[in-house]
């Protein structure tokens, strides 16, 4: 391989000083691996006169099949190379969702995806925004966040829920009468109780006895330690529920206007990180949408 692709430098030049400069070795090596070329074939590929070389017959038919060969090979290489470069994704996640589904999960797409770094941010509560610094970010919008490229993921669905030791002192004081409960509200959600009961048709108790949280991981890990009722998110809290760390004090469960969308800036749509880490994310929730 290495003599074809000196003699293609040599042809390609019409000089061997040109062809030795192109390949960062000496004259006399090109000549030396065009004579050993030649020796192997049994035929001439350069008629020489001093100095100067011009291809015989046999020389220009294998400059132009050799030549195309070493092309198609060149662009196959770069390709291979490019598939296997290494890349660095900054992925923007509230924390719940890191928690109960890409941490438990990420085994599978870094297996799937060796290549690619993640840089994982769940610093970041906000909602209704794509963080400057990501390249992907899996949060809750309204509706499909403007000027960027989105899907929805799934449909935020609230329900009521509590330890099982909870649910057992319901279960004898009643939910109507225990007036004294404490509710456990997400301080970002503050109405979503009144919005569930509102369409569940189950009023819900008039308690003076209120525990707030900032984030929704707290408000499943009270409601876990027995604190009180607390709205957790389907189908992120389902392995609460399949574990018993949690049970549904009902079953209606409250659609909400937002969804956990995965966003990214659409002139880098193209990006094959972030398409794996979409298709990926797609295929995980495609029976919640």
């Amino acid at each position: 391989m290495r003599g074809i692709r000196t003699f293609c430098a040599a042809a390609r030049h019409q000089s061997f000083k040109l062809a030795a400069d192109e390949l960062f070795i000496t004259a006399s090596a090109v000549s030396h691996q065009v004579r050993k070329l030649e020796s192997e074939l049994a035929v001439d590929l350069f008629q020489r006169d001093g100095r100067s070389i011009s291809l015989t017959e046999a020389g220009s038919q294998l400059f132009k099949e050799a030549g195309n060969a070493i092309d198609v090979i060149d662009e196959m290489v770069g390709k291979l190379r490019g598939e296997h470069r290494r890349s660095s994704l900054r992925v923007s996640v509230q924390p719940f969702f890191a928690s109960e589904f890409l941490v438990p999960n990420l085994g599978k797409f870094t297996g799937a995806n060796p290549t690619i770094d993640l840089q994982i941010d769940t610093t970041d509560e906000s909602r209704e925004r794509h963080p400057e610094s990501a390249d992907v970010s899996i949060r809750l919008f309204s509706k499909a966040p403007a000027g960027l490229s989105s899907d929805l993921l799934f449909p935020l669905r609230l329900v009521p829920a509590c330890s099982p030791e909870f649910r057992e002192q319901l279960d004898i004081v009643g939910w109507r009468v225990s007036n004294a409960m404490t509710m456990i509200v997400n301080s970002k959600q503050p109405n979503a109780w009144k919005a569930w009961s509102d369409n569940s048709g189950i009023k819900v108790p008039k308690s003076s006895n209120f525990i707030r949280f900032d984030s929704m991981l707290a408000v499943a890990r009270a409601a876990e330690q027995g604190l009180g009722a607390a709205l957790v998110p389907m189908p992120l809290a389902s392995e609460w529920f399949e574990t018993q760390r949690l049970v549904r004090l009902f079953d209606y469960e409250l659609v909400t206007d937002h969804g956990y969308y995965i966003a990214f800036k659409s002139d880098e749509g193209q990006r094959s990180d972030i398409l794996a880490l979409r298709e990926w994310v797609l295929k995980a929730f495609e029976n919640e949408r």
